[in-house]
């Protein structure tokens, strides 16, 4: 672990409780063939017949996934109805991806890597890290993205598509055709967030590594309890927590960044 690293360390017996849950949300996880069936239901719903073809596996293997899938309440099922046969029309089951399911998995996996999980006697850190690569690279498409935390926006996801990204409030003044998918713009509830045509801070990409810089913000901005300087960028990391504006008004960004393979 980097030494400089001020980000809080929980260590966790490996015969607690908690530390069992979190192996079987893993193991929910790690199979390639459950990917797979959230990659598939991410545009609608679908019945188990058309995933169990889609991943190239039996109708009973697909419903052993499907149900280990909903037991982390990831995705979920109601009724639909079915292709049409000879027969004609008929009810089936149909699986749905939970609203914000695949960011809920993500914002999970990232507080836990966040915390810098150290697990006595196990395995399951590596097991961590190795999961959540994995979704970062199949559900994101291995794009970096910073997570809300707390407030009415939490969980929600924003990719860092472009080299530079500015962070802040949505101004409710700002001319509609400069808005984008580009920008990191969070709700008018985040008050002592500075408002995003100012804007707040921003992220750089340089020579493939991610930074942060603050922009003058009124509030300031905060890595990993530490106070950044304005007009400064900041090298940023995987599992990075960034806070604007300590306390109330203030937000939380988890930021998720894939290694940059050059």
């Amino acid at each position: 672990m980097d030494p400089e690293d001020k980000s809080p360390t929980i260590v966790v017996e490996d015969t607690t409780e908690s530390l069992d849950e979190l192996s079987e949300y893993l193991d929910v996880l790690s199979s390639s063939a459950r990917l797979k069936i959230l990659k598939f239901l991410e545009k609608k719903p679908r019945d188990a017949r058309s995933i169990s073809h889609e991943i190239e596996t039996s109708y009973e293997n697909t419903k052993k996934h499907l149900d280990k899938l909903m037991s982390i309440g990831v995705i979920k099922k109601g009724a639909g109805l079915g292709a049409p046969t000879s027969k004609g029309i008929h009810p089936v089951w149909q699986y749905s991806i939970v609203p914000g399911g695949l960011e809920s998995i993500i914002r999970n996996l990232g507080l836990f890597s966040n915390t810098r999980v150290q697990i006595i006697g196990g395995e399951i850190s590596k097991r961590l890290e190795s999961v959540k690569s994995t979704l970062s690279q199949e559900v994101l498409g291995n794009v970096p993205a910073a997570i809300v935390l707390g407030g009415p926006e939490d969980g929600r996801i924003f990719l860092l598509r472009n080299d530079t990204v500015r962070v802040g409030r949505i101004d409710p003044e700002r001319p509609a055709d400069a808005t984008g998918d580009a920008d990191v713009e969070l709700s008018g509830v985040y008050t002592a967030v500075t408002r995003i045509s100012k804007p707040h801070g921003k992220f750089l990409l340089k020579k493939n590594a991610w930074y942060f810089e603050d922009c003058g913000s009124t509030g300031g901005s905060v890595l990993n309890n530490a106070r950044l300087e304005p007009h400064v960028p900041t090298l940023v990391n995987d599992g990075d927590l960034l806070e604007f504006a300590k306390g109330a008004g203030g937000a939380k960004l988890l930021l998720i960044i894939p290694k940059i393979h050059k």
